[in-house]
């Protein structure tokens, strides 16, 4: 077995652990695999695995972190077994009171104490999770959070910077108040990996070690380019799924596995879409053929895309790389039956898992669009721009006043934390039942409360026409009334006639810097509009329906508190209010940083 060296911190990283003051300068874990943690000058020891596998480790007084064979444990000195939430006081002498929920999922219960594994742990949805968690179960056990960084130090900044300080979680800093980095900290191990590589980018000595700790992986992890280059979205969504799967094997622990995937992996299936797995090879193309469809269309073998992409990069000059495997992707998603590489490669990542998963308990959540949190930690946060949220913000701003769309079409939308509450009653359901197979939510508004395309238009001028946003003089800037078109040929007139018009705004002003700046904003905004209508043509004039019965019917297990506190039943969501006065206001604050001179 490989030897784990662990060497004190940097300066930035002794910074951050400062105030933590540690109660004891040893502390043991004994398991059949056991880990022994001394803490005390900072000096590097090196110490080798032996055959009972259990590792010893010396570091400085600071944060929990793990990277490629180097790890760093709890701040306070005490072991995982040892740390209790009564350590930690919260702001004002304030202890948390978990209310016992003795019937229904029993979702606090089971959560106790129970170690997290979760990847893509700095994306928007994992976020809510794990502050979720730490909210209402602040006595669960050590959550493992796979991220991307170039070393441990930059792995504890970003833990710091994007979770222990990001806005989200500032309702646990009022909780904790002083004891909130100790929180956090004795909470949360930064694991520094890559999903898309062998092993998780980890050596094997740190991934026995990890699989010997937990019993719930949450894979988090996913490109959500629509148009990706085939083979970076099959290294994270296909083969991320096959590395984590792998690893789910080794877990002597492991309770379940769930996978966050995409309601539109349905892909181009029309009708009421079922929550069903695909099994290894389906295509969709082929399920419009009722009886044995002709040999002619193509049948999937996902190894077969796999090599196809690798190969097919290796074969490409660097200049033409980029641009010659994004139409690959798009060319092999169309051709199964599927609208683009990003859902497509997720489809791939469900029917690897399912021919992997062997007696591994799995849940596959399938959310339809996840937008801003509806109710929790509050309302309407949100980071970056999710499917509709880069057309909202350009009509806003006047550059953008129609748009490709049915407008007797659906968008199906769901909150954030809809989704994160489903997802730990799910885990929680099939947690304790501890019985192999799959299970699948499909976690969509379509068929119980669909929101439709003219009605969402409305409410968007309804939301503009009261709080406008403002031009660079602080004047209101007037949106008419979003116009809707069912073809792309009429979009694009519209977006020539558009421009023409402002053209000859542009000739009434005398200042020519300006007026070609005009010219420049102006060709812009028309060219993004057509890559937008282009790229979300497929879900614009989407055809299929969310089917949720299995959510409905987890929804049913769950006792009225449970619903109260984890509650996920998107058909009382009241489209009017989430749109106007919650989501448009959340995307304005949070991502736009727009200051708050609107209601």
């Amino acid at each position: 077995m490989e030897a784990l060296s662990f060497n004190s911190l940097s300066v930035a990283l002794d910074k951050l652990a400062r105030r933590v003051s540690c109660k004891h300068d040893r502390c043991s874990l004994s398991k059949k695999k056991s880990l022994t943690c001394c803490q005390g000058s900072g000096n590097a020891i090196k110490s080798t695995v032996p055959k009972d596998r259990s590792v010893s480790v010396c570091a400085n007084q600071s944060s929990a972190l793990i990277d490629t064979g180097s790890m760093v444990r709890s701040p306070n000195g005490k072991s995982p077994a040892e740390i209790c939430v009564k350590d930690l006081v919260p702001y004002a002498g304030h202890t948390h009171s978990l209310v016992e929920m003795d019937d229904g999922i029993g979702i606090v219960r089971f959560l106790r104490g129970k170690r997290f594994f979760i990847t893509g742990a700095t994306g928007f949805l994992a976020k809510v999770l794990v502050e979720k968690i730490l909210r209402t179960v602040p006595d669960v056990g050590k959550i493992f959070l796979l991220m991307k960084a170039k070393d441990k130090e930059a792995g504890m900044a970003r833990l710091s910077s994007e979770i222990i300080y990001s806005e989200l979680f500032k309702g646990l800093q009022q909780t904790y108040g002083k004891s909130y980095e100790a929180f956090m900290l004795s909470k949360l191990i930064p694991v520094v990996g890559d999903i898309s590589e062998s092993n998780l980018g980890l050596g094997d000595a740190l991934v026995d070690f990890i699989a010997n700790e937990v019993d719930i992986i949450v894979n988090s992890a996913a490109n959500t380019t629509f148009d990706e280059r085939y083979d970076v979205a099959i290294d994270v969504n296909t083969k991320g799924p096959y590395h984590l799967m792998s690893f789910a094997k080794r877990c002597s622990q492991l309770k379940v596995f769930l996978q966050v995937s995409t309601a539109y992996v349905n892909g181009q299936r029309q009708g009421k879409i079922m929550e069903k797995p695909f099994c290894m090879g389906d295509s969709i193309v082929r399920e419009s053929y009722s009886a044995e469809p002709p040999t002619s269309l193509p049948q999937l073998d996902v190894e077969s895309e796999i090599h196809l992409a690798l190969e097919s990069k290796k074969a490409l000059e660097d200049h033409a790389v980029a641009q010659k495997m994004k139409e690959l992707g798009l060319n092999r998603a169309k051709k199964f039956g599927w609208q683009d590489t990003y859902v497509f490669t997720k489809a791939m990542g469900e029917m690897i898992i399912d021919d992997m998963r062997g007696e591994v308990p799995v849940i596959i959540i399938r959310p339809s669009v996840i937008e801003s949190t509806i109710k929790e930690p509050f309302p309407g946060w949100m980071e970056g721009n999710r499917m509709m949220d880069p057309i909202i913000l350009y009509y806003g701003k006047g550059q953008l006043t129609g748009f490709l769309v049915d407008p007797d079409g659906v968008i199906d939308v769901v909150p954030a934390d809809m989704v994160v509450n489903a997802t730990l009653a799910a885990i929680a359901r099939h947690g304790m039942a501890g019985k192999s197979g799959i299970n699948i939510y499909q976690i969509a508004s379509s068929v119980v409360n669909p929101l439709v395309f003219q009605d969402l238009a409305r409410l968007l001028y309804e939301h503009y026409n009261i709080s406008p946003c403002l031009d660079s003089k602080g004047r209101p800037i007037p949106v008419p009334l979003m116009k809707l078109f069912t073809s792309m040929d009429e979009f694009s007139a519209y977006l020539s006639g558009d421009a023409s018009q402002r053209s000859e705004l542009r000739a009434m002003t005398s200042n020519s810097k300006l007026s070609k700046k005009l010219e420049i904003v102006c060709r812009r905004s028309v060219e993004q509009a057509k890559k937008l209508a282009n790229i979300y043509e497929p879900y614009t004039f989407y055809r299929g329906r969310f089917d949720n019965s299995n959510t409905k019917r987890l929804m049913e297990k769950m006792s009225e508190e449970e619903k109260r506190r984890f509650g996920f039943d998107v058909g009382s969501i009241d489209w009017k209010d989430y749109i106007i006065n919650i989501h448009i206001p959340g995307l304005r604050w949070h991502v736009m940083k727009e200051r708050r001179t609107f209601s």
